[in-house]
């Protein structure tokens, strides 16, 4: 099979999806990218875009079987621009995020236009795939409940059970390494605990900071390793954090060389999320398999991705967080190897989310698509 892929922000997790699915997979990818700067430009910008590149391209009459394409994408109205050989092409969309849920630091920030957006991609789909089922019923509740505010928005409400009815969940795959987790060095101390998540408001940091500010108080032993992407515009509470955490610091910014990020991930004890936005959790799960216990949200994508241990879950409250964190300092210093045997049992849990899996099952699935 050959598939056309466009992509109007290829950058973070959405250019490790495509590329890590096109490498292992059994069919032929040609993919058209624009590069992740200026999303709401790439938005409105991404389907004339390709349209008229690919309308000057050699003909491709009998070339494509699919196009695959992502929420950033306005699916109609490419397929409204575009000739009518891949106009017509059955079409999947994939939802890493949207725009009617994902969160803002102030609604009236929102603009709906781009919502709409993503509805109307998901209606001119032939299939709808979902990073998370959390994600799936999140997205399509929210229209159900949104678009009769709209001016005449009722009359949209018969199309919804058809979204539902060609929406599938497809979870995007992870970086799994090769070996299971060694144990923990006895004479590693103290507590480690390691942040992957994006330096932005929706993750929470303010949450996080106030743990170990409260943890710092109590006089509570801890390292910490603040990786994950930074931006231009961050939160001014991780400048004012890696100011009062100069002692615990480890290893603060983001690793380029990933070998490097593993070997950090290889020597935490605990990867910590506060997020109040997660449609997935990529860089939590690489980091299980890596051998670090989860400490995440009971809410989000979190408690369908993660083991159902009720000891991986918090209240995302500053008082609370740190208390689990202070009891588990105190575990680890009665007994190093406190988790060395769980370790093996989460690495051999979030497998299923390696390439090795999810590429066959994603490749199986345009194949349904084209034989229904």
């Amino acid at each position: 099979m050959k598939i056309l892929a466009l992509n109007p922000f290829h950058g973070g997790s959405h250019r490790a999806f495509l590329n890590g699915w096109i490498k292992g997979s059994r069919h032929q990818f040609d993919l058209e990218t624009l590069s992740a700067h200026h999303w709401k430009w790439r938005m409105r910008q991404g389907a004339i875009h390709f349209a008229n590149k690919l309308k000057h391209a050699p003909s491709t009459e009998t070339e494509y079987d699919l196009l695959f394409c992502t929420d950033m994408l306005n699916l109609a109205e490419f397929r409204g621009l575009a000739k009518p050989s891949l106009a017509n092409l059955p079409a999947v969309v994939y939802f890493h995020e949207n725009q009617l849920t994902y969160p803002v630091q102030e609604e009236r920030e929102r603009d709906l236009h781009f919502a709409f957006s993503n509805f109307l991609t998901a209606h001119s789909a032939d299939a709808i795939w979902f990073n998370s089922g959390y994600h799936q019923h999140d997205f399509l509740t929210a229209l159900e409940n949104w678009l009769p505010r709209m001016p005449e928005g009722k009359s949209l409400l018969p199309l919804i059970p058809a979204l539902w009815e060609k929406s599938e969940v497809h979870s995007p795959g992870i970086n799994i390494p090769e070996c299971e987790p060694a144990p923990r060095s006895p004479s590693q101390k103290p507590l480690h605990l390691v942040w992957v998540s994006r330096w932005e408001h929706d993750k929470g940091p303010e949450i996080f900071f106030e743990a170990l500010r409260l943890l710092q108080q109590r006089g509570t032993s801890f390292q910490v390793s603040v990786l994950g992407e930074s931006y231009a515009q961050t939160p001014e509470i991780f400048a004012e954090a890696r100011n009062w955490l100069k002692k615990e610091i480890m290893h603060w910014g983001y690793l380029e060389d990933y070998t490097e990020y593993q070997n950090v991930l290889r020597t935490a004890d605990m990867v910590v999320s506060t997020a109040n936005h997660e449609f997935f959790g990529i860089a939590v799960l690489e980091a299980v398999a890596a051998g670090c216990r989860p400490l995440v949200p009971d809410a989000l994508a979190y408690p369908e991705v993660l083991p159902s241990d009720r000891s991986f879950f918090h209240d995302n409250q500053p008082g609370t967080l740190a208390n689990i964190l202070e009891d588990y300092a105190g575990q680890l210093t009665e007994n190093r190897h406190v988790d060395d045997q769980q370790r093996v049992t989460w690495y051999q849990f979030v497998r299923k989310y390696g390439w090795n899996s999810c590429t066959g099952r994603m490749d199986a699935a345009l194949e349904r698509i084209l034989r229904s």
